[in-house]
């Protein structure tokens, strides 16, 4: 995958490839909020294959597109974005951010806290 920066649409798209594993342009057109053209989508999606971030396989008639990332990876840097953007790069800021939320169940908040207490014993 390149470095090149991902436009807010290209980002959508991916997000799309990632929730549906594979899609055609239709399939991304169709899910998108506001979607451009079929011709538009394709090109976004050529885009996005030019940097590495999708690429596509025929299935019988049509070509379906897939994410080049592994979602873990994905995800990972998508997270250490937000934590830069919103947080000034700063994890416990971003992991208070969550706990205050009240968005948490117990049995999320146990999790994270099991989490932390590993981290600490293997010096991290």
């Amino acid at each position: 995958m390149t470095s090149d920066p991902l436009s807010r649409r290209e980002r959508q798209i991916l997000d799309i490839l990632y929730a549906k594993g594979a899609a055609s342009v239709a399939d991304v057109q169709g899910s998108l909020a506001d979607p451009p053209s079929y011709s538009a989508v394709r090109a976004l999606l050529r885009i996005l294959e030019e940097k590495g971030h999708a690429r596509h396989e025929a299935r019988g008639p049509r070509y379906v597109y897939l994410p080049m990332v592994p979602r873990e990876r994905a995800r990972n840097s998508a997270l250490t974005r937000i934590v830069q953007t919103f947080f000034d790069g700063s994890a416990a800021q971003a992991a208070a951010a969550l706990v205050d939320s009240g968005s948490l169940s117990d049995e999320e908040l146990s999790k994270l806290s099991s989490l932390i207490d590993r981290a600490r014993k293997e010096g991290r």
